[in-house]
């Protein structure tokens, strides 16, 4: 067994759509319960307008005060554009994820720009910001809930319009959890043995309870990171049917208990995500956060 590295995205991804807006206060609480439990990297934010998203209308507080508190952990935020890219780097942030959808639709819906509009974002962040690490998260790799499926053909041909950008870093995205485990193996398996040169994340959605088995089938084909939210909260709000993520907890809870080396403590995530759960009304769809203390090692 290997080391698999837990990259947690629930500050921005889990947190995202709620309508209750949550003070900075609880949300350093909950992230730091997440660094407490053994969490090494964390998506704290999005640098996205807070017309579209208001619950992250407090990107900059809350990236100031941890970079000021945490100055060599590993943050990094969401950025859907240039504008956020600058915001990111001027507050010291040298790691961001940028987000294009595999889907035409999809990416329509959900930045408003067209593939070719996106890529030269992209070419742009990257020539103006040279020492800034962007991972481009590719939504709806296993599907999309305007246009289906596509053909891992499909997938690799769109990989490498990235990997050409000479990006080395990529998160594929179950965006609404459309994926299956035989899907999963072929794609994974197809861009680690196409793409030696690039670092591959999962990012897979439990819409469909299917989120932990592909995970781990993605793990199986070559990943050694994966992206979770704490209590599987969470859902893109421009994908129709995308309800919450993976659970951190009950990730780690598999693997720790597969022989994986995670680094990270079940029981503090335990207790992390029962803090979130009693200061948030969203969808969890985690289960080990329902397991009273001490039951989750008596199975």
């Amino acid at each position: 067994m290997s080391k698999i590295q837990i990259v947690e995205v629930g500050p921005r991804d889990g947190f995202q759509n709620l309508k209750d807006y949550i003070p900075v206060e609880q949300k350093l609480k909950v992230i730091e319960d997440l660094i407490g439990a053994g969490i090494k990297s964390i998506q704290h934010t999005s640098f996205v307008s807070p017309k579209a998203i208001p619950q992250l209308k407090d990107a900059k507080e809350l990236t100031s005060i941890l970079l000021e508190k945490y100055p060599d952990y590993d943050f990094f935020a969401l950025v859907p554009n240039l504008y956020g890219a600058r915001s990111a780097y001027e507050l010291g942030l040298r790691k961001v994820s940028y987000v294009v959808s595999l889907s035409v639709s999809h990416n329509k819906a959900n930045i408003n720009r067209t593939h070719e509009e996106s890529l030269e974002e992209l070419k742009t962040i990257i020539d103006t910001y040279k020492d800034l690490n962007v991972c481009v998260d590719v939504a709806t790799t296993f599907g999309c809930p305007f246009e289906g499926k596509y053909t891992t053909g499909h997938v690799l041909k769109f990989l490498d319009r990235v990997a050409n950008m000479g990006v080395k870093e990529m998160s594929l995205a179950d965006t609404i959890g459309v994926a299956n485990p035989k899907q999963v193996r072929e794609i994974v398996s197809a861009a680690v043995k196409e793409f030696p040169e690039i670092e591959f994340q999962v990012h897979i959605h439990d819409t469909r309870n299917m989120g932990m088995v592909n995970t781990l089938v993605a793990i199986e084909s070559g990943i050694t990171k994966a992206q979770s939210t704490l209590g599987g909260l969470g859902g893109c709000p421009f994908a129709p049917g995308a309800s919450g993520n993976t659970a951190t907890e009950d990730l780690v809870f598999m693997l720790n208990d597969m022989g994986y080396e995670t680094g990270i403590d079940v029981d503090k995530l335990i207790e992390a995500a029962k803090y979130e759960k009693s200061i948030i009304t969203g969808n969890f769809s985690g289960h080990l956060v329902n397991i009273q203390k001490g039951q989750q090692c008596n199975i």
